[in-house]
Order: C-alpha cells, then structure tokens, then sequence
C-alpha cells in the first residue's frame, strides 16, 4: 500500500494560483491551520476558497490570496465576525458568493457525487438569490411540480482538512464530536490533503474509537502529514481547546504587524512565537 506522508510545505507545493481550494473545518474549530500557514509561506494567489469559513479565510483574505470566495458565513465562534475578512471584504479585495449553510452543504455533495447539481429548498425566499443572480432553479418534473434551487457542485482542485489521527495511506479520523464536512471536502476534491495530530499505524485507528469515526478515507487523499497542534489557534477537540487568547490577540491586531510577529518563519518559529507571547502577556 501507498505511503502517503509528506510534510506541509510539500503537500503545499502541489498546489497551483488559481486553482479552487476547499477548506475543511467549521469557523474557528477543527481547521487545517499548519497547512494555511504552509501556504502563506508560497507565492501562491488568486485562488477560490471555498469555506465554512474561519481564520483560514482571514489569513488569506488580509494577504491577498483571494479572488473569489464562496462561503456561508467567516466567523471565529466566539468572536462572531471574523476581522481580517470583514476588513478585506470592505476593501473590495475579492468576489464573494455567499450562500446559505445546506446549500453549501449540497453543492459538496454534488461535487462529491460528480453531479452538476442538486435540488434544494433552502435559498428560496430569501435574498440568496438576488446576490447571486447567476443561480438558477429547476422544476421537479413528478406531480408536486415543486421550484427548487439548482445548487451547482462546488467542484474542488484540491482540499486541506485536519483531523485527529490518521494513517500513512490517508485514512483519517475525527474524535470530538462533530464530524463537519471533512469528508465531502476530501471527496469533492481532485486531491486532498489531511494534516492529523498523530500518524498511527492502521489497526490503532479502531482500537479506541469506532469505525465511524474513519470519516476520511484513502482513496480520496493524495497526501498525510503529521502536524502536531496543526489546528492551533482553532480547536481540535478531545486533543485541545481552542486557544482564546491568541485568538483574540490575532483578531485584535492589525494583519501586518501580526504577520510579521508569527508568519515569518517555519512551523516551528511559529509556535516558537506563540509560547513566547504566551509567556510575555499580562
């Protein structure tokens, strides 16, 4: 079987400017930061992000990554809006197709099927479809003769997700209690990339958890890496909470100045930095 494991700043290199990038997560929980750090560090731009979007869509946004982005809502949790976004948003600094949370939801899933589309009800009456004036709606062609939104699949060139454990072929594994849409991200994407907290061999996957929790699965990863506290500042429940203090620091402090203090360097400078501040603040 294939070995899958590759570092951040490789599984990075795959990726191209202008490619549509999925990221996994859910606001402030559960993101593939160490991979969006990795991708800060590239030349890498005008990209389309799709997003249920978090700090991930911030960093990128206040760096100018971003020429479009599709995403129900940017938000940080417990901070609601999330600042870099709003602040780029405001600039005119990219497109936006916002959409409600299931039709985001069923536009993965047609991508994730290889469908153009699918029905869906969610959208109608309400304004989604007049800022999106490009989606259509379609007929039910059986009795009821219902309207529905025709979600168009949010095909991906390639997704970054993080989990809590995986394997060397790419099966990964979620452990708190909410499974998000890592899996269709994964499944939408032409490749994937997971980060986990620990590679394990593949019989300790199932030792401690049930098989359900193997959301992931190898035949829709290109590639593994192991990324200790990879979600950081965000949580990755059981392993860790997310990391309020930071979070509000980084929300607090102009892009620039945050960037130059955290960004600059590798992975490990930055948690470098990270435990100093800590260490440093009042």
């Amino acid at each position: 079987m294939t070995d899958k494991t590759m570092t951040a700043d490789e599984a990075v290199s795959r990726l191209e400017s202008g490619m549509t990038l999925g990221i996994g997560g859910w606001g402030s929980r559960r993101k593939p930061m160490a991979l969006v750090r990795a991708l800060l560090r590239t030349g890498i731009t005008d990209l389309t992000v799709v997003s249920y979007g978090g700090p991930d869509v911030g960093m990128l946004a206040a760096a100018g990554r971003i020429r479009k982005l599709v995403a129900a809502f940017a938000t940080l949790d417990s901070i609601p809006l999330e600042p870099h976004y709003r602040a780029a948003r405001e600039r005119g600094a990219f497109e936006l197709m916002e959409i409600d949370e299931a039709m985001f939801l069923w536009g993965l899933q047609a991508a994730a099927n290889r469908l153009p589309f699918l029905p869906v009800r969610a959208g109608l009456g309400s304004d989604v479809m007049r800022v999106n004036p490009a989606l259509r709606t379609v007929t039910s062609p059986y009795e009821d003769g219902e309207t529905l939104v025709a979600m168009p699949a949010l095909r991906l060139d390639a997704a970054l997700v993080h989990v809590n454990r995986a394997d060397r072929r790419g099966n990964g594994q979620y452990l708190g209690p909410d499974p998000y849409f890592d899996d269709l991200f994964c499944a939408a994407a032409e490749r994937a990339y997971v980060s986990c907290e620990r590679i394990v061999d593949t019989a300790e996957l199932t030792k401690e958890a049930a098989p359900q929790t193997l959301l992931v699965q190898r035949h829709t990863v290109a590639g593994v890496v192991e990324a200790p506290n990879g979600a950081h500042f965000t949580s990755c429940a059981p392993d860790y909470a997310r990391d309020e203090a930071f979070q509000k620091h980084y929300a607090g402090t102009p892009w620039p100045q945050f960037a130059e203090q955290f960004l600059s360097g590798d992975e490990p400078a930055y948690r470098s930095a990270v435990q100093a501040w800590h260490k440093e603040r009042p």
